[in-house]
């Protein structure tokens, strides 16, 4: 009986200690370069790779979810996003910007499966040099370091611009909003996929009161932001109502959740660890740390997609005609004829 205390108070102590470490080591956003720093360092030791492949984002189940292979749930989102973006009836050759690339691939998709020129774009330099490794040269990709605050590229530069769960990690979310719709050319099609909190705003555009985040939702919002470099999470409305604001935008943004399709990944995260443990023996003791230190922080994200606390929101929006010349959709449309 005195053993099993003891072992029972050694398993305590451990899991204490693990919780004041988990909460004293958290990456907090303090500017872009915490942002650039943490990719750099997840993509430099290589775990995030072998357990969740190339692509850095959630998997697509289906609606109802079924039981997928988690790196073949991920390219089904890619396949899924263009068909709900519309980008399967452009012509090959369409100009797209990736923004928050990841490690190259989706955009490779996109260039192979899709025959659309490719401009991947994201902060971290790693992930640049990562990707530029995993993509092929004949491949029409091409990869650069670049803000999304503040992107480098000439206003109307592109047919489609493409982001998939990069608005957490940006402190202005109205600014994130017009650099993707300034450099949209005409016409062109900008589809975004991204993690949203619920509308919390005190009044909405409609004018309706929402309800403010409860005793638990504060804490757990808290550490979703403090844990993985976000300065702070928009809601689908609110990221809606600022990408129209923006006056770049013809008709109305075209919004849906993606909640239901997505929410398994979560769970099947933390499952890779335990059906593939060769990666933790392949990156030793820190690999197991490093892993094993994120196990909280995806269950938080669990619980607060599964509750309601955030959603999975995708957004549709065109841009608006310029001096005339011929847009997007009218070569899609002659194409197709």
């Amino acid at each position: 009986m005195n053993l099993i205390f003891s072992v029972f108070g050694i398993l305590l102590t451990l899991l204490l200690v693990g919780l004041v470490l988990y909460l004293l080591t958290a990456r907090r956003y303090q500017s872009s370069n915490s942002v650039a720093s943490s990719y750099d360092q997840w993509t430099e030791d290589g775990i995030l790779e072998f357990y969740w492949g190339e692509h850095i984002h959630l998997g697509h189940y289906g609606s109802p979810p079924q039981r997928k292979d988690f790196l073949k749930a991920k390219e089904d989102f890619i396949h899924e996003m263009v068909r709900w973006g519309g980008l399967d009836k452009l012509p090959p050759g369409s100009t797209v910007l990736d923004v928050g690339c990841g490690i190259g691939g989706s955009s490779r998709i996109l260039a192979q499966d899709y025959k659309f020129d490719v401009t991947g774009v994201t902060i971290s330099p790693q992930q640049v040099k990562r990707a530029q490794q995993l993509t092929p040269k004949d491949l029409n990709v091409q990869f650069q370091v670049d803000d999304a605050m503040a992107l480098s590229f000439q206003d109307a530069s592109f047919d489609v611009v493409w982001s998939i769960e990069a608005g957490p990690h940006m402190p202005d979310k109205a600014v994130f909003a017009r650099e993707l719709l300034r450099v949209l050319k005409p016409g062109g099609v900008l589809v975004v996929a991204d993690w949203n909190q619920r509308d919390v705003r005190a009044t909405s555009q409609n004018g309706n009161r929402q309800k403010p985040l409860n005793f638990w939702e504060r804490p757990v919002m808290q550490q979703l932001l403090d844990q993985w470099s976000h300065p702070a999470f928009a809601s689908v409305e609110g990221f809606a109502e600022l990408l129209a604001e923006t006056g770049f935008v013809e008709g109305d943004v075209v919004t849906t959740d993606w909640t239901e399709q997505t929410l398994p990944s979560w769970l099947d995260t933390i499952w890779q660890g335990i059906v593939r443990p060769q990666g933790w023996m392949k990156y030793g003791v820190s690999g197991f740390i490093k892993s094993s230190r994120e196990v909280p922080t995806i269950l938080l994200m669990r619980l607060a997609f599964g509750t309601g606390l955030c959603r999975f929101g995708m957004f549709r929006a065109i841009r608006n005609q310029g001096d005339g010349t011929t847009t997007v959709r009218e070569k899609a449309n002659a194409n197709a004829n």
